[in-house]
């Protein structure tokens, strides 16, 4: 059932970036498909103290990741209806696979709206490996959309990439079934072989950053969007007039 919370704003705020003041009423409205939007809106309000966060799930449906193009444009479109009607400056699709095979859907069916997806990060993962070996954890929809194999070729065709099967991982994380081991075996195996940075490419793996990060002990780095987000929503609203 989805979900619709909102936080109170004040009228005018200046934000965390020094060179972009916004004098009227700020709206965020942030997206996923379950409970990986949580730490996008929570990273949304540090970086926005006085935005209103709208934040809507579809955790009825979740995951998204074994679904066809067609489902997920139907039920993202639905899941969004009331950040559409809430009159939202910025829509954020804080999910990797409504990203991959509905924002651009989205983009053209309400050409007034701006949104913003999220991608995994493969430029910045082809810029920070030193081993030319990249893992990318990711739902099977995300690492089949044409999006994913554009950005493979865009940024990281001369690098080796590994996609572990994580399919599993958001129903485990969103259950809250997932447990050290599962996790532990899957990101052994990226370090033994050779992968420097290992991205996260869905918002429900933010939740296990930490215990991720604390299995690789160093050995790699690990790369989501949240600081990502924060700077594009600021630039988009910065008078851009291109699209994110």
């Amino acid at each position: 059932m989805t979900t619709f919370i909102m936080e109170n704003s004040p009228l005018a705020h200046r934000s965390i970036y020094p060179c972009i003041i916004y004098t009227t009423y700020m709206k965020l409205g942030v997206f996923d498909s379950g409970i990986g939007g949580e730490a996008v809106a929570a990273a949304l309000q540090e970086a926005f103290p006085h935005a209103s966060i709208v934040t809507v799930n579809d955790r009825g449906n979740v995951p998204y990741g074994d679904k066809s193009v067609l489902e997920v444009r139907r039920l993202t479109e639905a899941a969004i209806q009331p950040l559409l009607k809430a009159r939202c400056d910025v829509i954020i699709l804080a999910c990797n696979t409504a990203t991959a095979l509905a924002v651009e859907y989205l983009r053209t069916k309400y050409p007034q709206q701006k949104f913003i997806g999220i991608e995994p990060m493969i430029k910045t993962a082809a810029e920070l490996t030193r081993s030319n070996i990249i893992a990318v954890c990711a739902t099977p929809a995300t690492l089949a959309s044409e999006r994913y194999a554009s950005l493979i070729h865009q940024y990281a065709s001369h690098l080796e990439i590994i996609q572990p099967d994580c399919s599993e991982w958001a129903y485990l994380i969103e259950n809250n079934q997932i447990n050290r081991h599962h996790i532990e075996h899957t990101i052994e195996t990226l370090c033994d072989r050779g992968a420097d940075v290992i991205v996260l490419g869905c918002t429900h793996y933010h939740w296990i950053k930490e215990l991720i990060t604390e299995i690789v002990r160093e050995r790699a780095v690990v790369i989501e969007p949240s600081q990502a987000i924060t700077r594009r929503v600021a630039h988009l609203l910065s008078d851009d007039p291109g699209q994110a």
